[in-house]
């Protein structure tokens, strides 16, 4: 037998050999999309897609621009705060290190779209196969810190969120007139495409580790202030967008169970996103909106034209407007959105909701 001094000595070159790991609080969280989730990663891109200047994030907490697409939080931060999950950070931030690791990583850059060729105009921004990229790197970097097991089983745990294809209408075939999508596919055929490559992203996720996916379809395309401005002459909403969300959403609901079917698990849940902010697009009063058809920063008809900027007109009280700028919405219109993601029926979130997910992955 090894005297005690020898014991104790191997003893310590075990534990002096073994990684430390940190608990996490909460399950992580991570973040893939388009500008309605990005929280900052465009912040350090040289792109013109941005808002990094006020009066973005005018009622975050900071009272300053955070590089969210709104007054204050947005679509990932709420839900975020409804689970009880620690904020997640930008991935490009240099803060994201250490035990912030553990909570999660926002890969989402404001532009992207579905397709590669959408949001080329904005010069610099990260599509999805690289986000995809960039979630693999954060393995590597959380395996680095807590070791490959630990680093797979909170991975595995996690709750992700994407939302994607409302710019490859607006920010690609609806851009210009002829442009080259439009004259590539008619309406039904390139839902049916987007559709198709949508599928290939969200298989990808899955076999990179994704167990869990929260997967919004197409706000009211044709609602938008951008839109009205654009194709209204009487405030109604614009047809032909209007056609292209009712053809998106329906097929991507439809692929999600089909994929799930083909996995045998219920990893992707249909968020409808488009039926909840259509409830008070239809009805802003009943909600305590003043307006859903005025942007709160713009200008132009609907403060529908251009960026929103210091020098845009800018409404006193943010709640009463479902939209914030020309695109996005309003933190408390993006409240509304939550709640029914995490209390509706299965006509706004099939399978189930986010509080059966809460009860079901605890």
């Amino acid at each position: 037998m090894a005297p005690l001094g020898t014991m104790l000595v191997l003893l310590s070159l075990v534990l002096g050999s073994a990684k430390i790991i940190p608990q996490a609080e909460a399950r992580a969280f991570f973040v893939f999309g388009d500008s309605l989730v990005d929280n900052g990663n465009n912040n350090y891109l040289v792109t013109t897609a941005r808002a990094d200047t006020p009066p973005y994030g005018i009622d975050f907490p900071t009272h300053s621009p955070t590089g969210r697409f709104s007054n204050g939080y947005n679509l990932p931060d709420l839900i975020g705060q409804y689970y009880g999950l620690e904020a997640t950070l930008p991935y490009l931030s240099p803060e994201l290190s250490g035990d912030k690791l553990l909570h999660g990583a926002n890969f989402a850059s404001a532009g992207v779209g579905i397709l590669n060729d959408t949001g080329v105009q904005f010069i610099n921004i990260i599509g999805m196969y690289d986000q995809i990229a960039y979630f693999l790197q954060y393995q590597k970097r959380l395996s680095d810190q807590i070791g490959a097991e630990n680093a797979t089983k909170l991975v595995k745990e996690s709750l992700v969120l994407i939302t994607l294809g409302g710019n490859d209408f607006v920010n690609n075939y609806y851009l210009i007139p002829y442009s080259p999508r439009s004259q590539q596919f008619n309406l039904q055929d390139y839902c049916n495409y987007l559709i198709s490559e949508y599928r290939k992203i969200l298989q990808r996720l899955h076999e990179v580790g994704a167990e869990r996916v929260i997967v919004t379809g197409t706000g009211p395309l044709g609602c938008v202030p951008a839109e009205l401005a654009m194709r209204s002459s009487n405030g109604e909403c614009a047809d032909e967008l209007q056609t292209a969300a009712s053809l998106f959403n329906p097929q991507l609901a439809e692929m999600l169970t089909g994929l799930n079917k083909e996995i045998g698990s219920d990893v992707f849940v249909a968020a409808n996103t488009n039926r909840a902010h259509m409830d008070f697009i239809a009805n802003p009063q009943a909600f305590g909106f003043e307006t859903a058809k005025i942007a709160c920063c713009g200008q132009g008809p609907y403060n529908g034209i251009g960026l929103c900027t210091p020098f845009s007109n800018l409404c006193p009280n943010r709640d009463t407007y479902v939209f914030w700028d020309a695109f996005h919405p309003t933190e408390r219109a993006n409240r509304l959105i939550v709640q029914q993601m995490f209390n509706g029926s299965t006509f706004y979130m099939n399978p189930m909701n986010i509080s059966t997910i809460k009860i079901l992955d605890p």
